[in-house]
């Protein structure tokens, strides 16, 4: 890995069970030094002797969920200033390292961060994201046609080819999620319990590592409103309506949510003098899989209820948007917007030239010119000088131009 190679340390962040310990032993070498601090013996020598439990040579160090004992930071950087060469330590961390209580050492100038997140569907067909790129330049016609699996249900990358992606194989996908333990069952039923059994888990053990949770009752009923807050607009205080907590203690659980990589804010675009436009985040569930089993959605229930399944559908075009974002060399930002006389664009990408991607997501097979008018506002109002690219996201299968810089995407268009 290129980042291994100029930094003295790399950081793979990200939730539980999305594959960072996998992956980073797949980047070992024979010589490679690794140790786990879920190793109870392990932790206790870190906790007890962090220099000594950092001391190597040269070959690379690398340390599992490093974030069960963060008073390593401070043994690594006085480590890497002592020997500065490329490819010293490869860090995994469950948690947001930064964000935790009482972490003063942010490695600044000596590490790079790499956010690693559940599979994306692009990813489970071996492809490599170009949707960026793509957009961007508006070629659209290389795109593959939308076309895949005889079983709608299966998740195994030779079975997706040949039919038609609709709306029965997005929601199966959706309710999957992307967690690879999670994509080894087929049955619906046993996919919910593995999400239970993992949400219980983390409240049992990693949450309170983190905070002083003193109900447990009161975190899992938050969590069961975020995941139904997923796709709306953040308000602390309706969150907290029916929690018996203070605002500060309600504040720090959602924290506490964020730094495990559960939840994310998408900021709202601000960067313009039109002083009705809002400037609340959105939020989201980082899983779309989690978020149906906590809610303990199905398959029929969905499909019969189009506010259940639009929810559902933003919920999994951001987990794959998120994640094809994070895997391109070229930096993107990634925002909402939404003004006061409710024009709203789910997602804004802007590059590094400040062009701008507007994104709306249908969960519709047909749309009319309808769908594009927040686009089309958006585009002469506010894009100003930048370019501005408007697509509306549908389950129907047809890539068609609705105007310059205006184009009609199935959702399969982000992973081809």
């Amino acid at each position: 890995m290129q980042a291994l190679s100029t930094r003295r340390v790399l950081i793979l962040a990200g939730c539980r069970q999305c594959g960072k310990t996998t992956l980073a032993r797949g980047l070992a070498g024979a010589d490679s030094i690794y140790r786990t601090l879920d190793d109870p013996t392990l932790m206790a020598a870190a906790q007890s002797d962090p220099a000594g439990f950092v001391a190597h040579a040269d070959e690379l160090m690398i340390i599992d969920e490093i974030q069960r004992v963060p008073a390593l930071l401070q043994a690594i950087k006085r480590n890497v200033d002592d020997n500065q060469n490329p490819g010293r330590f490869l860090l995994t961390g469950s948690a947001n390292i930064q964000s935790l209580p009482g972490v003063t050492e942010s490695l600044a100038g000596r590490v790079r961060k790499l956010r690693l997140r559940p599979l994306t569907q692009g990813e489970l067909l071996g492809n490599t994201p170009q949707f960026p790129q793509a957009a961007f330049r508006e070629e659209f016609t290389a795109f593959r046609s939308n076309h895949f699996s005889s079983d709608p249900f299966s998740s195994d990358p030779e079975n997706l080819q040949g039919r038609a992606f609709d709306q029965d194989f997005y929601i199966t996908q959706a309710l999957k999620g992307g967690y690879p333990e999670a994509l080894r069952f087929e049955n619906e039923r046993e996919i919910r319990q593995w999400h239970k059994d993992y949400v219980e888990s983390l409240i049992e053990r990693d949450l309170r590592e983190i905070i002083n949770i003193r109900r447990k009752d009161s975190m899992l009923t938050l969590l069961e409103i975020l995941a139904a807050w997923s796709s709306n607009y953040m308000d602390v205080a309706k969150i907290g309506a029916d929690l018996a907590l203070q605002r500060p203690a309600l504040e720090s659980y959602i924290n506490a949510l964020e730094t495990l990589y559960l939840v994310e804010r998408v900021p709202a675009w601000t960067r313009t003098d039109y002083d009705r436009a809002g400037k609340r985040d959105k939020i989201l569930m980082t899983d779309s899989g989690l978020m149906s089993s906590i809610l303990n959605w199905r398959h029929e229930r969905v499909r019969l209820d189009g506010k259940l399944y639009g929810k559902l559908l933003e919920t999994y075009v951001f987990t794959q948007l998120a994640a094809i974002l994070d895997a391109q060399e070229e930096d993107y930002s990634l925002f909402h917007y939404r003004d006061r006389e409710k024009r709203e664009i789910d997602f804004l990408v802007e590059n590094e030239n400040g062009d701008l991607l507007g994104l709306e997501v249908k969960a519709a097979s047909a749309i009319s010119r309808e769908s594009f008018k927040h686009l089309e506002w958006f585009k002469t109002n506010l894009a100003g000088e930048h370019r501005f690219t408007g697509l509306v996201l549908y389950t129907g299968e047809h890539i068609v131009s609705f105007g310059p810089g205006l184009w009609a995407l199935p959702i399969s268009a982000l992973w081809h």
